[in-house]
């Protein structure tokens, strides 16, 4: 079977991994970043820090499709021409066009990190635990004119921990990523894949988060809302405590909810300049312990 990819980072590294595993043939691979950066700042990002998925396409001699964008007549003619069985898209920034994903034989499959038609959206790993579910998953889905709209072919669950950051989920659903494509390829060959209509009744949907939520505000969400909106934000942007005039970032690894403190939302309850730890009230009657906090710019007085 001829297999294009599409992807970035570690979603397209473990989706190269899984192809391998599954035997097929890869024709060819388009990185994310060809659509982003030009060709010298890329031959000098590459030349500095060479990421795990270009270290996989050099390793295995694969074809490295250089390309600009997913909707170009010269991609298009790259299809054509590597004669492609089934192309796969895994973290992708563009809406590729029915004239480009009709093109491969049997059929063009998106990788979507979240159990579909729940958390639609550029990223499932962050909503999910913002939103304190209990698990994600990773869906393989036939491409339509939509984003993750299209027909399920398979899924595969994954647990959040209370300890996840969204940099944790990534790791564990890529690697998911990887056995599903393995099993989907494999089905593929034998034609005994059917599938599946996605219940709109059950779908979500939740863009990109403004860059206001960056900053906490301890009166508007419970200790338990906020231990997971730092975690999920983790390893994108940072959170910010603002004390007066002073900005400290919180490290998702040190957090602690401390039960029953019953302090007005927002005011400090304790702090440890020592351990650069602060505990400060939140909404419904708990409190939020931070500790190993950075201070951004000033000193800590």
């Amino acid at each position: 079977m001829r297999v294009v990819i599409l992807g970035k980072g570690e979603m397209l590294a473990n989706l190269i991994e899984g192809a391998i595993e599954a035997g097929a043939k890869i024709v060819g691979v388009f990185r994310y970043e060809r659509t982003t950066l030009s060709p010298f700042k890329l031959f000098i990002r590459d030349f500095f820090t060479t990421s795990h998925d270009l270290t996989l396409i050099k390793q295995y001699k694969l074809y490295d499709i250089k390309c600009n964008s997913a909707n170009s007549e010269e991609f298009r003619k790259e299809l054509l021409r590597l004669n492609v069985d089934v192309m796969f898209v895994g973290t992708w920034r563009e809406r590729i066009k029915k004239a480009v994903y009709d093109i491969p034989v049997i059929a063009s499959i998106n990788v979507h990190p979240s159990l579909l038609p729940a958390y639609r959206g550029p990223n499932p790993y962050l909503q999910t635990i913002k939103h304190m579910e209990k698990y994600s998953g990773v869906t393989f889905h036939l491409m339509d004119e939509n984003y993750d709209t299209g027909p399920i072919l398979a899924q595969e669950k994954v647990d959040i921990l209370p300890c996840d950051t969204g940099k944790e989920l990534k790791e564990k659903t890529v690697f998911a990523a990887r056995v599903l494509m393995t099993d989907i390829l494999k089905r593929l060959q034998f034609g005994i894949i059917s599938p599946i209509k996605q219940d709109e009744r059950k779908a979500s949907y939740y863009p990109n988060i403004s860059p206001d939520e960056m900053m906490l505000d301890f009166t508007k969400k419970t200790a338990e809302e906020m231990h997971a909106h730092i975690r999920a934000l983790h390893p994108w942007l940072p959170c910010y405590v603002t004390i007066g005039n002073k900005f400290f970032i919180t490290n998702p690894y040190k957090l602690r909810i401390i039960k029953n403190v019953h302090a007005d939302a927002g005011k400090i309850v304790a702090k440890n300049a020592s351990t650069m730890t602060l505990v400060i009230a939140c909404k419904g009657g708990d409190a939020l312990e931070m500790s190993g906090l950075k201070l951004y710019k000033k000193k800590l007085i």
